[in-house]
This record gives structure tokens, sequence and C-alpha cells, in this order.
């Protein structure tokens, strides 16, 4: 692609993108009464985000990530800036579909389009690309991305996650990542800046699960479009501001749930969302339930309470016994689709619908993204078995189907309300 017409989508792509996410901030503002204060915070930081085109240098590495896999501990303990990559927008999956096959998944399409123009909106310039090895389109994409002209380490998972052999593999793997982030960086990673990385996401992960767990309050105190939002934040905030956000919004939902201030009726359908991943500005299923008056009270997704669920425990504070807790960490609590077995993710899925007393279960796959396709099967039987209502709904980044999935949706939630009486 020449640099004339390089430049020129940039800008087409850049507006397009700005319109895409004010629309997407719009609705979630005007459409909903009773917001709490603290996420303006959240609505501002996409706001600059998605507006300016570009992020804040302060001289130190970026690193982009492809996956809620790559173990952020050792990024930042190599005096780098983690930076998910994953993109919901529409205008770049428009230019990911100039190269990649018509049936790939929009998530990759998007991405891939976004630094295919070197455009990654809010993650400035990147001196490595982590590409861990889950999925066949992201496998392949390394190669992709070389061509583009960037530094790309993939990251080597293991198929499965249940044996002793597995472990030691995805442990080596992690090893061999920390060396490659040491001569990116030219920072050592220390026992010291390793133990103070696992201390600030820590307290990330706190912040977060305090938000989590206020989730479980009998009537909604915040809407799961909003969760989502805080949670997309975490993919390119600076992690001390965002963990401060975190806990003064979640200061201000348990004054609110002192005083009774809910976001939603008591009758209100709860529903627990789950399968491809919701990548802001593409919220489009997630806002549709609860247009239609339901609410998302839990997820089961790694573009939110998948991200920052689990912490890093170890016993020492030596770089033999913090790698691999940091590897752990990552590995074991994982329940995606793309290991060989898929009971640990039903049966959070089963923990979760009981825990945050759920209603029924919305299922999201993003066309094309065959690991969660072929898993819904598995676990729609399941659901059934527990006697939970389930939607399935295959859908990608465009407006199209927007009419098509209101009138599933809405029906959807109204088949639920007799259940939501019962409950409350």
């Amino acid at each position: 692609m020449d640099k004339e017409r390089l430049e020129r989508l940039r800008k087409t792509t850049g507006v397009h993108l700005a319109m895409e996410a004010k629309e997407t901030l719009r609705q979630m503002e005007e459409d909903f009464p009773v917001h709490p204060a603290a996420m303006q915070y959240f609505y501002e930081q996409f706001r600059i985000a998605y507006g300016s085109g570009g992020a804040n240098e302060d001289g130190r590495k970026r690193v982009g990530t492809l996956c809620v896999q790559v173990p952020e501990e050792l990024v930042r303990a190599a005096g780098a800036v983690p930076v998910r990559l994953c993109s919901g927008a529409h205008a770049f999956d428009q230019v990911g579909a100039e190269f990649l096959p018509a049936k790939s998944c929009s998530l990759m399409k998007a991405t891939l389009g976004m630094l295919s123009l070197r455009s990654t909106a809010f993650s400035g310039t990147l001196d490595l690309v982590v590409n861990p090895t889950t999925c066949d389109q992201k496998k392949k994409a390394g190669e992709l991305l070389e061509e583009f002209g960037y530094r790309v380490y993939n990251l080597e998972m293991p198929a499965s996650r249940d044996s002793e052999e597995a472990r030691e593999y995805w442990h080596r793997s992690v090893k061999n990542f920390g060396a490659a982030l040491e001569r990116t960086t030219g920072v050592r990673i220390t026992k010291q800046r390793l133990a103070d990385a696992i201390r600030a996401t820590g307290l990330a992960r706190a912040a977060y699960r305090r938000l989590h767990g206020l989730q479980q309050s009998r009537q909604a105190l915040i809407r799961g479009t909003d969760a989502m939002l805080v949670t997309n934040a975490y993919f390119f905030d600076d992690l001390d501001r965002w963990t401060g956000a975190v806990n003064a919004l979640a200061d201000e939902l348990e004054d609110r749930q002192d005083r009774s201030v809910f976001v939603a009726g008591k009758h209100a359908a709860r529903i627990l969302f789950t399968g491809s991943p919701p990548v802001f500005p593409n919220l489009k299923l997630p806002l549709l339930i609860e247009q239609a008056g339901g609410v998302i009270v839990a997820d089961e997704v790694c573009s939110s309470s998948r991200l920052l669920y689990d912490l890093a425990a170890y016993d020492e504070q030596a770089l033999y016994d913090m790698v691999p807790a940091v590897a752990d960490r990552a590995l074991k609590p994982c329940t995606c689709p793309v290991f060989s077995s898929s009971q640990d993710r039903i049966r959070r899925l089963l923990d979760l619908a009981q825990t945050f007393s759920a209603d029924g279960v919305v299922y999201q796959t993003i066309a094309g993204c065959m690991p969660y396709d072929q898993e819904q099967r598995t676990v729609g039987r399941a659901l059934a078995a527990a006697n939970i209502p389930l939607l399935l709904v295959e859908t990608d980044y465009g407006p199209d189907d927007h009419g098509q999935l209101s009138t599933r949706v809405e029906a959807f939630i109204e088949s639920l309300r007799g259940k939501a009486r019962k409950r409350a």
C-alpha cells in the first residue's frame, strides 16, 4: 500500500472510529438513567483514547498483547507498559477484510486492520507485539504482523492445561518470554521489580474484585455495560489511575447500596453474558440486552471478568518462585475454549449463574470464531440440564443485524420476566 493511500485510509478510518465510539458512549450515557458519578472517569478515558487518535508517550517501551494469556507482570517488571490490542471497531474490521479471508472473525479483522494502518488508537508506538498461540487465526496472524513491520514474539501455549507436562511446557515458555522482554527493553527483571509488578497488578485485581462482588446485589447497582467499559479501560489506562478509579466506583456503589439506589428494578431479568468477547466500541449485544430491560450482572469473557479475576500467589520472593506463580496465574484458572477440555468453563458458568442469581444466559459468538462456536453445543446441554434458559447469538461488528437481534433479545428478556418476578 503506497504512503498516500495509507494516509488517506488512516484519516478516513479514524473519523469512522471516532463516530463509532461517540455513538456507543451516547447510548451508554443517555439511554440509561441513574449512572454512578464515578463512571464519568471511564467515559472520559474512551473519549480521549478514541477521539485524539493516539496515546501519550512517556518514554517507556510499549508491548502490545493480543490475548489475556500474556503474563503482564513480566512486561511491567521489564520496565514496559502492556497494551491490549484487541479491537472492537467496525471501521478497522472493514480494513482487515481487504487482506484476511472472508470467514475470519471480526475481532481478528479489526485488530489486524488497525495494526496494518499503524493506527493503534490508544497504544502509541509498539516496541513488541506478543502473540500467544491460542486460536488458529492468532497463530497465523504473527506472519502478517511481521509483514506490517512489527517485531513479533509468539508466546507458545500448550493445547491443554490439565497435565503436569502442559504446566512445565508453559513455565518454560513464560521463562523464555521474560528473557525476550529483557532484550527488548534493556531492563533486567529482578526479584524486586517482579514483586513490585505483582503487587501493583494485585491491587488492581483486588479493586476489580470489590466491583465484581457488588454485582451480586439483589438489585443491580451497576449496569453490565458500564462494568464492561471499566474492564475494557484496563486495556490501555495507567494501572495506578485505573485502580484508584475502580476503588472510587466501588466506594460509590457501596454508598448507593446503603441508600437503596439501583440502576434496575427488582423484577429486571438478570443476565450472565458469555462467549466471544465484547470489545469497545462493539458493545452491540450487551447494549441491546440492557435496552430491552435486562441487566447483565456477571460475565465470563476474556475482555471483562476473566481479565482480572485471579492473583499471582507465591511463597518466597525469589525469581524461581515468582515466575512460575505468574505463569500459573495466567494458565490454571483460564477457561478459554481453545484448550482441549471445556469442563472447567462449564463449572465456572454454572457457579456464576448461581452466585449472581442469573435468570438466563446470553452466549455471543462472533461469526468466524470457531472455538466458541464449536463449544456452544456442550455449554447449551449443561445449562439446559441445570434449567437455565440460554439465548445463542451469532453476530459480527456490522450494524446490519441490529433489528433482528433486537427482536430476539426482547423476546428472550420477556420470556424471563416470570422467572425474575418469582426470584425477586
